[in-house]
């Protein structure tokens, strides 16, 4: 079955490199140049700095504009919070809707006024496609891009997804022109490495389209599946276990960090208990963890083991899954 993130990103390997990209005040920092100079010339933006690509980090690019900021509902997951958390120091955020067809509600834009706009080419991790010249046809905003899926050279700024390009959680890639957008980084600020990986990711970028006929079709369908939502593997490194631990361990871990657990579930997901009883008879049994998916519409148990996997498990959750359809769907 199709997923969402069709476009496929093909993540770099990464070897040592012999040249010196660490900066330093004090020294010739040659390479680091003759990296910005690439950029320079295969983007046509001079400026050039490094930003944690997290809801901190954009809320950091947020409060350095002087201005209006409207987002598109079809950005990043980190962009979208970090406006929810802009929103909740007091600062005003203009979302911009999507239509139900998945494509971006332009018609919103009509009769704003707007600063700076976060839009992208593509409604994240789809093949719905945004003309940025079009946009610009509309409103005089500043368009700010993420344009790790697709480079449209009429953004005033764009940024790179260096987890999806290289398939590490690094430092991404702002460039912009105008003096004053954003501030510029001191030498020892800025994260070189993360600027050459990026940029030998994108001098590799391929993606795979052969799937995008059937994520069309199933988009005009309004065909939302578990596995278009779902991703396999997930990836938990940021509860910094240790090499031995048990189930309840795993499970203290993720509600202590239930919000970085959320953001790799995927989108939609709403935490509604821990340890649900379920009663059935006579005995009493527990669902580790329970989840809502807004866009599923459906609870998500998730029973947490470890080591390998044994049939008994299925049909513990067979039965918890029963129960769930029959006491808890209303």
């Amino acid at each position: 079955m199709i997923r969402l993130n069709v476009l496929q990103y093909n993540p770099i390997k990464i070897d040592l490199f012999e040249e010196d990209y660490s900066l330093d005040s004090l020294i010739s920092n040659d390479n680091f140049e003759k990296l910005c100079k690439k950029y320079k010339e295969s983007f046509g933006y001079s400026k050039l700095k490094t930003f944690s690509f997290s809801k901190e980090g954009f809320l950091g690019l947020f409060l350095e504009l002087k201005g209006k900021i409207a987002i598109s509902l079809g950005e990043s997951q980190a962009l979208i919070e970090a406006g929810m958390l802009y929103e909740s120091l007091g600062f005003e955020i203009i979302w911009i809707n999507l239509e139900k067809n998945g494509k971006v509600n332009i018609a919103e834009l009509e009769n704003k006024h707007i600063d700076f706009l976060f839009l992208s080419s593509y409604v994240m991790d789809t093949f719905v496609k945004t003309s940025i010249k079009d946009i610009k046809q509309i409103t005089k905003a500043k368009i700010i891009s993420n344009a790790s899926a697709n480079f449209d050279k009429n953004s005033d700024a764009v940024y790179f997804d260096n987890y999806k390009l290289v398939g590490f959680n690094i430092s991404s890639v702002l460039l912009f022109n105008e003096d004053g957008l954003f501030s510029l980084l001191s030498v020892g600020q800025i994260d070189s490495f993360a600027v050459k990986l990026c940029l030998d990711a994108l001098k590799n970028q391929k993606f795979n389209y052969q799937l995008k006929a059937i994520f069309l079709e199933k988009l005009k369908e309004g065909v939302v599946s578990p596995n278009m939502i779902l991703k396999d593997p997930y990836v938990l490194d940021f509860l910094e276990l240790n090499d031995r631990y048990l189930e309840k361990d795993l499970e203290d871990a993720i509600l202590r960090d239930m919000e970085n657990f959320i953001l790799e579930l995927g989108n939609g997901f709403s935490f509604i208990a821990r340890q649900k009883r379920v009663q059935i008879g006579n005995d009493d049994f527990y669902i580790d963890l329970l989840f809502y998916n807004r866009k599923l519409k459906r609870l998500i148990a998730l029973d947490l083991k470890l080591g390998k996997f044994k049939a008994e498990y299925k049909g513990q959750m067979e039965l918890y899954l029963k129960y769930l359809e029959k006491q808890e769907k209303e």
